[in-house]
Protein backbone atom coordinates (compact mmCIF):
# COMPACT_ATOMS: atom_id res chain seq x y z
CA UNK A 1 0.00 0.00 0.00
CA UNK A 2 1.25 3.48 -0.88
CA UNK A 3 0.07 6.90 0.17
CA UNK A 4 -0.02 9.18 3.20
CA UNK A 5 -0.81 8.38 6.82
CA UNK A 6 -1.93 11.21 9.06
CA UNK A 7 -2.58 11.15 12.80
CA UNK A 8 -5.36 13.40 14.09
CA UNK A 9 -7.60 14.14 17.04
CA UNK A 10 -10.15 11.41 17.66
CA UNK A 11 -13.43 12.34 15.96
CA UNK A 12 -11.80 14.50 13.26
CA UNK A 13 -10.87 11.70 10.86
CA UNK A 14 -13.45 12.78 8.22
CA UNK A 15 -12.06 16.32 8.32
CA UNK A 16 -8.50 15.10 7.80
CA UNK A 17 -9.65 12.77 5.00
CA UNK A 18 -11.50 15.63 3.29
CA UNK A 19 -8.46 17.89 3.60
CA UNK A 20 -6.08 15.26 2.20
CA UNK A 21 -8.45 14.49 -0.67
CA UNK A 22 -8.92 18.12 -1.65
CA UNK A 23 -5.24 18.99 -1.40
CA UNK A 24 -4.23 15.86 -3.36
CA UNK A 25 -6.66 16.78 -6.11
CA UNK A 26 -5.25 20.31 -6.22
CA UNK A 27 -1.78 18.79 -6.60
CA UNK A 28 -3.02 16.63 -9.47
CA UNK A 29 -2.38 13.32 -7.68
CA UNK A 30 -5.05 10.65 -7.92
CA UNK A 31 -6.08 8.42 -5.05
CA UNK A 32 -8.72 8.02 -2.38
CA UNK A 33 -9.05 8.81 1.33
CA UNK A 34 -9.82 6.11 3.89
CA UNK A 35 -10.95 7.01 7.40
CA UNK A 36 -13.33 5.84 10.08
CA UNK A 37 -14.73 8.03 12.83
CA UNK A 38 -12.83 7.79 16.16
CA UNK A 39 -9.85 5.82 14.76
CA UNK A 40 -7.42 8.70 15.36
CA UNK A 41 -5.90 8.54 11.87
CA UNK A 42 -6.70 8.80 8.18
CA UNK A 43 -5.08 7.44 5.01
CA UNK A 44 -4.81 8.76 1.50
CA UNK A 45 -4.01 5.85 -0.79
CA UNK A 46 -2.16 6.45 -4.06
CA UNK A 47 -1.56 4.19 -7.06
CA UNK A 48 2.16 3.70 -6.44
CA UNK A 49 5.16 4.79 -4.41
CA UNK A 50 6.11 7.53 -6.88
CA UNK A 51 2.73 9.21 -6.41
CA UNK A 52 3.09 8.86 -2.64
CA UNK A 53 6.48 10.57 -2.70
CA UNK A 54 5.12 13.32 -4.94
CA UNK A 55 2.18 13.83 -2.60
CA UNK A 56 4.51 14.07 0.40
CA UNK A 57 6.40 16.85 -1.35
CA UNK A 58 3.19 18.63 -2.38
CA UNK A 59 1.63 18.45 1.11
CA UNK A 60 4.18 19.56 3.72
CA UNK A 61 3.04 19.04 7.29
CA UNK A 62 3.21 22.79 7.96
CA UNK A 63 0.43 23.31 5.39
CA UNK A 64 -1.97 20.75 6.88
CA UNK A 65 -4.62 21.74 9.42
CA UNK A 66 -6.03 18.52 10.85
CA UNK A 67 -2.88 16.34 10.80
CA UNK A 68 -0.74 16.11 13.93
CA UNK A 69 1.71 13.96 12.01
CA UNK A 70 2.27 13.26 8.31
CA UNK A 71 3.96 10.05 7.16
CA UNK A 72 4.52 8.27 3.85
CA UNK A 73 2.70 4.96 3.96
CA UNK A 74 4.82 1.91 3.09
CA UNK A 75 2.64 -1.12 3.88
CA UNK A 76 -0.35 -2.42 5.81
CA UNK A 77 0.14 -5.66 7.72
CA UNK A 78 -2.87 -7.72 8.77
CA UNK A 79 -3.09 -11.06 10.53
CA UNK A 80 0.23 -10.68 12.33
CA UNK A 81 1.23 -13.66 14.46
CA UNK A 82 1.82 -12.49 18.06
CA UNK A 83 4.69 -15.02 18.24
CA UNK A 84 6.59 -13.31 15.40
CA UNK A 85 5.59 -9.90 14.20
CA UNK A 86 9.13 -8.89 13.25
CA UNK A 87 9.72 -11.27 10.31
CA UNK A 88 6.75 -10.09 8.21
CA UNK A 89 7.54 -6.48 9.09
CA UNK A 90 11.11 -6.76 7.82
CA UNK A 91 9.88 -8.51 4.68
CA UNK A 92 7.40 -5.69 3.98
CA UNK A 93 9.99 -2.90 4.06
CA UNK A 94 10.92 -1.60 0.59
CA UNK A 95 14.39 -2.51 -0.61
CA UNK A 96 17.04 0.17 -0.36
CA UNK A 97 15.60 2.05 2.62
CA UNK A 98 17.74 2.58 5.72
CA UNK A 99 16.44 4.42 8.75
CA UNK A 100 17.91 6.85 11.23
CA UNK A 101 15.39 6.04 13.98
CA UNK A 102 12.26 3.98 14.61
CA UNK A 103 9.12 4.92 16.51
CA UNK A 104 6.50 2.34 17.44
CA UNK A 105 3.19 4.07 18.08
CA UNK A 106 -0.57 3.71 18.27
CA UNK A 107 -3.37 6.15 17.45
CA UNK A 108 -4.41 8.58 20.17
CA UNK A 109 -7.85 7.02 20.39
CA UNK A 110 -9.93 4.92 22.78
CA UNK A 111 -9.10 1.79 20.78
CA UNK A 112 -5.43 2.73 20.38
CA UNK A 113 -4.47 3.60 23.95
CA UNK A 114 -4.59 -0.04 25.24
CA UNK A 115 -1.85 -0.82 22.69
CA UNK A 116 0.74 1.37 24.44
CA UNK A 117 2.38 -1.53 26.30
CA UNK A 118 2.64 -3.55 23.07
CA UNK A 119 4.17 -0.57 21.29
CA UNK A 120 6.86 -0.17 23.97
CA UNK A 121 7.80 -3.84 24.14
CA UNK A 122 7.74 -4.31 20.37
CA UNK A 123 9.95 -1.26 19.89
CA UNK A 124 12.54 -2.75 22.26
CA UNK A 125 12.58 -5.96 20.23
CA UNK A 126 12.44 -4.31 16.80
CA UNK A 127 15.46 -2.02 17.16
CA UNK A 128 18.12 -4.76 17.48
CA UNK A 129 16.44 -6.75 14.68
CA UNK A 130 16.60 -3.74 12.35
CA UNK A 131 20.23 -3.09 13.23
CA UNK A 132 21.13 -6.74 12.67
CA UNK A 133 19.61 -6.46 9.19
CA UNK A 134 21.57 -3.21 8.66
CA UNK A 135 18.31 -1.27 8.25
CA UNK A 136 18.75 1.05 11.25
CA UNK A 137 21.66 3.34 12.10
CA UNK A 138 23.66 2.53 15.23
CA UNK A 139 22.47 5.82 16.75
CA UNK A 140 19.80 8.32 15.82
CA UNK A 141 20.60 10.00 12.50
CA UNK A 142 18.27 12.85 11.41
CA UNK A 143 19.75 12.75 7.90
CA UNK A 144 17.97 9.43 7.29
CA UNK A 145 14.20 8.77 7.15
CA UNK A 146 12.49 7.68 10.36
CA UNK A 147 10.55 4.41 10.42
CA UNK A 148 7.10 4.46 12.03
CA UNK A 149 5.18 1.35 13.07
CA UNK A 150 1.60 2.20 14.02
CA UNK A 151 -0.34 -0.61 15.70
CA UNK A 152 -4.08 -0.49 15.07
CA UNK A 153 -4.57 -3.85 16.83
CA UNK A 154 -2.32 -6.62 18.06
CA UNK A 155 -2.40 -8.27 14.63
CA UNK A 156 -2.75 -5.13 12.49
CA UNK A 157 -0.08 -2.49 11.85
CA UNK A 158 0.75 0.26 9.39
CA UNK A 159 4.35 0.82 8.27
CA UNK A 160 5.34 4.34 7.30
CA UNK A 161 8.36 6.60 7.10
CA UNK A 162 8.95 10.27 7.84
CA UNK A 163 11.36 12.91 6.68
CA UNK A 164 12.59 14.38 10.00
CA UNK A 165 12.59 17.83 8.35
CA UNK A 166 8.90 17.51 7.36
CA UNK A 167 7.27 15.76 10.28
CA UNK A 168 6.40 16.40 13.90
CA UNK A 169 9.40 15.76 16.17
CA UNK A 170 7.25 14.08 18.84
CA UNK A 171 5.78 10.54 18.94
CA UNK A 172 2.14 10.59 17.80
CA UNK A 173 2.76 14.21 16.82
CA UNK A 174 1.99 15.29 20.39
CA UNK A 175 4.28 17.72 22.24
CA UNK A 176 4.34 16.82 25.92
CA UNK A 177 3.77 20.13 27.72
CA UNK A 178 3.43 20.47 31.46
CA UNK A 179 0.86 22.79 33.00
CA UNK A 180 2.75 24.86 35.55
CA UNK A 181 1.01 25.54 38.89
CA UNK A 182 1.08 29.31 38.31
CA UNK A 183 -0.73 29.08 34.96
CA UNK A 184 -4.10 30.88 35.33
CA UNK A 185 -5.91 28.27 33.20
CA UNK A 186 -5.32 25.20 31.03
CA UNK A 187 -5.79 27.41 27.97
CA UNK A 188 -2.20 28.57 28.53
CA UNK A 189 -1.10 25.25 27.03
CA UNK A 190 -2.84 26.12 23.75
CA UNK A 191 -0.76 29.25 23.21
CA UNK A 192 2.44 27.53 24.34
CA UNK A 193 1.77 24.72 21.87
CA UNK A 194 0.88 27.21 19.12
CA UNK A 195 4.26 28.93 19.47
CA UNK A 196 6.00 25.54 19.45
CA UNK A 197 4.11 24.03 16.49
CA UNK A 198 3.25 26.97 14.24
CA UNK A 199 6.53 28.88 14.55
CA UNK A 200 9.96 27.44 13.92
CA UNK A 201 12.91 28.09 16.25
CA UNK A 202 14.17 31.04 14.24
CA UNK A 203 10.72 32.65 14.18
CA UNK A 204 10.29 32.22 17.93
CA UNK A 205 13.60 34.00 18.47
CA UNK A 206 12.84 36.84 16.02
CA UNK A 207 9.14 37.38 16.69
CA UNK A 208 8.96 36.93 20.48
CA UNK A 209 11.57 39.37 21.72
CA UNK A 210 11.48 40.99 25.18
CA UNK A 211 9.86 44.41 25.13
CA UNK A 212 7.53 43.72 22.22
CA UNK A 213 3.91 44.78 22.63
CA UNK A 214 0.79 42.64 22.46
CA UNK A 215 -2.96 42.65 22.99
CA UNK A 216 -4.89 39.70 24.41
CA UNK A 217 -8.55 39.93 23.39
CA UNK A 218 -10.94 38.14 25.73
CA UNK A 219 -8.09 37.66 28.18
CA UNK A 220 -9.78 36.54 31.43
CA UNK A 221 -8.61 34.78 33.53
CA UNK A 222 -5.26 35.50 31.90
CA UNK A 223 -3.83 32.24 30.57
CA UNK A 224 -2.66 33.63 27.24
CA UNK A 225 -1.53 36.91 28.80
CA UNK A 226 0.57 34.91 31.28
CA UNK A 227 2.27 33.03 28.42
CA UNK A 228 3.10 36.32 26.69
CA UNK A 229 4.61 37.74 29.87
CA UNK A 230 6.81 34.65 30.14
CA UNK A 231 8.31 35.85 26.85
CA UNK A 232 8.69 39.32 28.47
CA UNK A 233 6.15 41.01 26.17
CA UNK A 234 4.16 44.02 27.37
CA UNK A 235 0.50 43.07 27.19
CA UNK A 236 -2.78 44.96 27.05
CA UNK A 237 -5.34 42.45 28.33
CA UNK A 238 -8.85 43.27 27.17
CA UNK A 239 -11.78 41.65 28.95
CA UNK A 240 -14.68 42.70 31.15
CA UNK A 241 -13.85 39.78 33.44
CA UNK A 242 -11.07 39.71 36.07
CA UNK A 243 -7.49 38.53 35.62
CA UNK A 244 -5.65 36.47 38.20
CA UNK A 245 -3.78 38.86 40.53
CA UNK A 246 -0.35 37.28 39.98
CA UNK A 247 -0.66 37.97 36.22
CA UNK A 248 -1.03 41.68 36.97
CA UNK A 249 1.83 41.49 39.46
CA UNK A 250 4.31 40.89 36.62
CA UNK A 251 4.31 44.62 35.91
CA UNK A 252 3.99 43.86 32.20
CA UNK A 253 0.18 43.88 31.99
CA UNK A 254 -2.42 46.60 31.59
CA UNK A 255 -5.96 45.30 32.12
CA UNK A 256 -8.70 47.13 30.23
CA UNK A 257 -12.31 46.25 31.07
CA UNK A 258 -13.73 46.37 27.56
CA UNK A 259 -15.22 44.18 24.86
CA UNK A 260 -12.31 42.56 23.06
CA UNK A 261 -14.33 42.27 19.89
CA UNK A 262 -14.74 46.05 19.56
CA UNK A 263 -11.67 47.51 21.27
CA UNK A 264 -8.88 48.82 19.06
CA UNK A 265 -5.37 49.95 19.98
CA UNK A 266 -4.22 53.57 19.77
CA UNK A 267 -0.93 52.53 18.17
CA UNK A 268 0.33 49.53 16.20
CA UNK A 269 1.29 46.46 18.24
CA UNK A 270 3.64 43.61 17.50
CA UNK A 271 1.18 40.88 18.50
CA UNK A 272 -2.51 40.23 18.94
CA UNK A 273 -3.85 36.99 20.43
CA UNK A 274 -7.47 35.98 20.78
CA UNK A 275 -9.31 32.98 22.22
CA UNK A 276 -12.85 34.35 22.35
CA UNK A 277 -15.89 32.11 21.89
CA UNK A 278 -17.62 33.44 18.78
CA UNK A 279 -18.69 32.27 15.33
CA UNK A 280 -15.51 31.39 13.41
CA UNK A 281 -16.35 33.45 10.34
CA UNK A 282 -16.92 36.52 12.53
CA UNK A 283 -13.60 35.96 14.30
CA UNK A 284 -11.78 35.55 10.97
CA UNK A 285 -13.27 38.81 9.69
CA UNK A 286 -12.27 40.67 12.87
CA UNK A 287 -8.72 39.27 12.66
CA UNK A 288 -8.52 40.39 9.02
CA UNK A 289 -9.59 43.88 10.12
CA UNK A 290 -6.70 44.01 12.59
CA UNK A 291 -4.23 43.37 9.78
CA UNK A 292 -6.00 45.64 7.29
CA UNK A 293 -5.90 48.53 9.78
CA UNK A 294 -2.25 47.85 10.63
CA UNK A 295 -3.05 47.27 14.32
CA UNK A 296 -0.71 44.26 14.60
CA UNK A 297 2.05 42.47 12.68
CA UNK A 298 1.53 38.96 14.08
CA UNK A 299 -1.46 37.13 15.52
CA UNK A 300 -2.46 33.82 17.07
CA UNK A 301 -6.16 33.11 17.42
CA UNK A 302 -8.61 30.25 17.69
CA UNK A 303 -11.56 29.44 15.44
CA UNK A 304 -14.31 27.47 17.20
CA UNK A 305 -15.62 25.03 14.60
CA UNK A 306 -19.23 23.99 13.98
CA UNK A 307 -20.38 20.40 14.46
CA UNK A 308 -20.67 19.74 10.72
CA UNK A 309 -18.69 20.67 7.60
CA UNK A 310 -15.69 21.60 9.70
CA UNK A 311 -13.14 21.36 6.87
CA UNK A 312 -15.33 23.54 4.65
CA UNK A 313 -15.72 26.11 7.44
CA UNK A 314 -11.97 26.07 8.06
CA UNK A 315 -11.20 26.70 4.42
CA UNK A 316 -13.83 29.47 4.23
CA UNK A 317 -12.40 31.28 7.28
CA UNK A 318 -8.78 31.04 6.16
CA UNK A 319 -9.66 32.25 2.67
CA UNK A 320 -11.61 35.19 4.13
CA UNK A 321 -8.65 36.13 6.35
CA UNK A 322 -6.28 36.12 3.36
CA UNK A 323 -8.72 38.06 1.14
CA UNK A 324 -9.70 40.78 3.62
CA UNK A 325 -6.36 41.40 5.37
CA UNK A 326 -5.41 44.04 2.81
CA UNK A 327 -1.80 42.85 2.67
CA UNK A 328 0.05 39.59 2.00
CA UNK A 329 -0.02 37.26 4.99
CA UNK A 330 1.73 34.05 5.92
CA UNK A 331 -1.01 31.89 7.43
CA UNK A 332 -0.62 28.57 9.21
CA UNK A 333 -3.35 26.67 11.01
CA UNK A 334 -3.44 23.47 13.01
CA UNK A 335 -5.77 21.58 15.28
CA UNK A 336 -3.40 21.37 18.22
CA UNK A 337 -3.31 18.59 20.78
CA UNK A 338 -4.64 21.01 23.42
CA UNK A 339 -7.42 22.26 21.14
CA UNK A 340 -10.85 20.68 21.27
CA UNK A 341 -13.56 21.63 18.75
CA UNK A 342 -11.35 24.35 17.30
CA UNK A 343 -8.23 25.13 15.33
CA UNK A 344 -5.44 27.59 16.10
CA UNK A 345 -4.19 30.04 13.48
CA UNK A 346 -0.90 31.92 13.24
CA UNK A 347 -0.83 34.83 10.80
CA UNK A 348 1.95 37.30 10.13
CA UNK A 349 2.55 40.18 7.76
CA UNK A 350 6.32 39.95 8.24
CA UNK A 351 8.32 38.80 5.20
Amino acid sequence: MNGLLGYCRQGFEPELAAELGERAAAAGIAGYARASRDDGHALFVTADADDARALCRALPLRGLVFARQKLRLLAELRGLDPKDRITPLLAALPAGLRFGDVWVEHPDSDAGKPLSALARSFGNALRPALRKADLLAAKEDPRLPRLHVCFLAGDHALLACADPRDSAPWPQGIPRLKLLPEAPSRSALKLEEAFLVLLDADERERLLRPGMTAADLGAAPGGWTWVLTRHHLRVTSVDNGPLRPHVLDTGLVEHLRADGFHWQPQRALDWMVCDMVEQPIRVAARMAQWFAQGWCRHAVFNLKLPMKKRWQETRLCLDLLADQAGRPLTIRARQLYHDREEITVFATSAP
